[in-house]
Order: C-alpha cells, then sequence, then structure tokens
C-alpha cells in the first residue's frame, strides 16, 4: 500500500502548547502511518487509522505553507495555517485561502486535472514494464493515495469521470499542454486514444484558449518537461516533429524556449526517464539520456539505471513526490536537500506509466 514517507521522527519546532505538539509528538512518532487504508476506507469505523487522518492534515498544514523550512525528514519552523475543515475519520474536505495566483506553467502547481482509472484499464497499450496483468483494484487505490499525496502539498485536484471504451484515460498529462493562457490540444500518438482529448478540451475550455494541431501531427503530453525558461519535448514513437514544431510554436509565442530531444527506443516518453524538480536542476536515469543532452542544466541528479523509473517525479520546490521502492533514487534525492513522499506505482508502472501521467496542472 502507499505510505507517506518519513512521518516516523518528523522534527518540528514548537511550543509544548502548540496544538500540533500532540500530533506530531504522540501520534507521528509512535504509529505506522497508512495513507490508502484512510483515504479508502468505508463507513468511518476504521478509528484506529485517524492518525493517518491527521497526518494528511499535518502535511496540509506545514506544505501549504510559504514560510516552511524544508529538512530531510520532514518540515518545521514558521507555517501559516490554512482554512481546513475534516470529515472524520477516514475522509477529508479542504479549503484554503492562498496568498498567490500561481502560473500555469511555472513551479506552484495549484491546481491538477486528473481523470478516474478506467474499468478496462488492465488493456492499456504497454510496450516497456508489462509483466503480468495489472490490477485495476489496487491502481483505483494507488490513484486515490496519489491524490491525497497532491493534496497534501497544496494542489486542488479536479477529478473527471473515466472514460469508457479508453484504458488509458487516467494518463491526462498527454492530453494537454498549458502555455501561460493557451491550452494545446494534441493529436495523441496512439490511435486507441483517440477521443480522450474532446472532454479535456470542452473543460479547459472555460480557462483558456483553445489550439488544436493539425492533422497528421501528433504529440503526447508525456514528452514535454518544462525547465525554467523552457520545454524540452521528446521526438518518439508517440510524439513526431510535426506536434513538437507546433508545440514549439506556440512557445515562443508564449516567451518560452524550445529544445528537442530523440527519445531513445529503451523508453516511451521523455518524461519516463527524467524531470526537473526544481529551478536549475534535473533528475535523469543513467542509459537513456547522455551529460551532453542535459549540459544546459545547474545540476543533474543522475539516477542509476536499474531504478530510472524514479527519475519521473513531482516537486513543490524542495518536497518532493516520488515512486515508491526505489531505495538508491531516494537517498539520492534526499541528499540533493528533498523531503520525500512516496506513491506505490507499481499497477500503473505495468502499464507503462509514471506518476506525472496521472495529472496535468493547470494554474
Amino acid at each position: 500500500m502507499p505510505f507517506v514517507d518519513d512521518v516516523q521522527g518528523i522534527w518540528v519546532v514548537l511550543c509544548p502548547g502548540h496544538p500540533l505538539w500532540f500530533l506530531v509528538w504522540d501520534v507521528l512518532a509512535n504509529c505506522s502511518i497508512d495513507v490508502n487504508e484512510v483515504i479508502l476506507g468505508g463507513g468511518g469505523e476504521e478509528w484506529a487509522h485517524l492518525a493517518a487522518l491527521l497526518v494528511i492534515g499535518v502535511l496540509q498544514i506545514l506544505h501549504g505553507t510559504t514560510g516552511c523550512h524544508s529538512v530531510h525528514n520532514g518540515w518545521g519552523w514558521w507555517f501559516r495555517i490554512h482554512a481546513m475543515e475534516f470529515r472524520s475519520p477516514n475522509r477529508y474536505q479542504q479549503t484554503s485561502r492562498r496568498l498567490y495566483v500561481p502560473g500555469t506553467f511555472d513551479r506552484t502547481r495549484g491546481r491538477a486535472l486528473t481523470r478516474e482509472v478506467s474499468p478496462n484499464f488492465a488493456d492499456a497499450v504497454s510496450s516497456y514494464f508489462n509483466t503480468r496483468m495489472p490490477d485495476y483494484g489496487d491502481a483505483r487505490g494507488a490513484q486515490e493515495a496519489y491524490f491525497a499525496a497532491l493534496g497534501a502539498h497544496g494542489s486542488e485536484v479536479v477529478t473527471l469521470p473515466a472514460l469508457g471504451g479508453f484504458p488509458d484515460c487516467s494518463f491526462t498529462e498527454d492530453t494537454a499542454v498549458i502555455i501561460d493562457d493557451v491550452a494545446v490540444i494534441p493529436n495523441l500518438g496512439h490511435p486507441s486514444r483517440d477521443g480522450e482529448k474532446e472532454s479535456i478540451a470542452e473543460y479547459l475550455a472555460d480557462d483558456f484558449e483553445i489550439e488544436r494541431m493539425p492533422a497528421g501531427a501528433t504529440l503526447d503530453g508525456g514528452d514535454v518537461v518544462f525547465y525554467d525558461d523552457r520545454f524540452l519535448v521528446g521526438i518518439s514513437t508517440r510524439t513526431n516533429k510535426g506536434g513538437a514544431d507546433f508545440l514549439a510554436k506556440h512557445a515562443k509565442e508564449g516567451g518560452m524556449d524550445v529544445q528537442l530531444f530523440d527519445v531513445p527506443k529503451s523508453t516511451l516518453h521523455l518524461t519516463t526517464v527524467c524531470s526537473s524538480p526544481r529551478s536549475g536542476t534535473m533528475v535523469a536515469a543513467e542509459g537513456h539520456l547522455t551529460e551532453s543532452d542535459l549540459s544546459f542544466a545547474e545540476e543533474v541528479i543522475w539516477v542509476p539505471e536499474d531504478e530510472g523509473y524514479a527519475a519521473n517525479t513531482i516537486a513543490y520546490g524542495d518536497r518532493i513526490i516520488m515512486a515508491d521502492g526505489y531505495k538508491k533514487a531516494r537517498q539520492l534525492m534526499m541528499d540533493a536537500g528533498f523531503s520525500i513522499t512516496t506513491i506505490d506505482m507499481t499497477e500503473f508502472r505495468e502499464v507503462d506509466a509514471s506518476l506525472t501521467c496521472l495529472s496535468v496542472f493547470i494554474g
């Protein structure tokens, strides 16, 4: 089951009278916390897991602050409390008053557009990691934990219903690329996914100018990585030169540079083997990309090839979400100064999907 990583041993500088004192010292330090059981528990009878609900609350408060000091095993010093409302014991509801309005392609990640896992998820296209038939129920549980992790880091999660007949429909990253107030709606690179984009475009049309690709041009959003002043765009089995050029045109109109990559045949998407968790930094899988490919980056954290799946990350400043089960990659990220939340991505890995596949950030 997916765990919130490193909740044991959290150090927070608080006076004994502070309301979080009890949570940190008497709950977090003595409990094994399983977020999945909290989010998916039914009927509200599992009071033994109230501690996990409290952890989510603490993460919401501490991660949502503009004055949070990040350390390897927790979050401490200076925080601002969001307005919050909880439904006990195994569900929560949040409202928050933010002090900023995030951009659409910066690193604040204010809003994530997602979609429920399809009931025929096991039929999703897979060519790289597949070793067995993925389990739909386990995938739903992992997705709920993923939603909880995004929310705990301050993102508003918008979830659309699953699309019947489209087993890959939960991979919303592929269906749109946001550039300022423009949503580029691509022609997806696999014919079985044609039709997924329509409801995404319909939802985004209220807030963005919709730009559709011409016939013949293809692109998956999984081949697009945002890095500071540019988009890194991979030419792959799903993204062709016409699709990359169409995106580049709109990116440059929005004041962004574009750098093209040839995605190696060893991987599906560019995001499968790299990500940019903070300004100036790239995380990349050895054996897929080279130093010369990433010479523009101030810092490159190279993940060993046997744990290359963990190079796909979602970050909020120095707080990072990554796939569970990759100890060497996890240690590398901790050494680089990140605090970590891990999600069990086993079922999604079976269909070649990574963390970022499950959302597209739209504000």
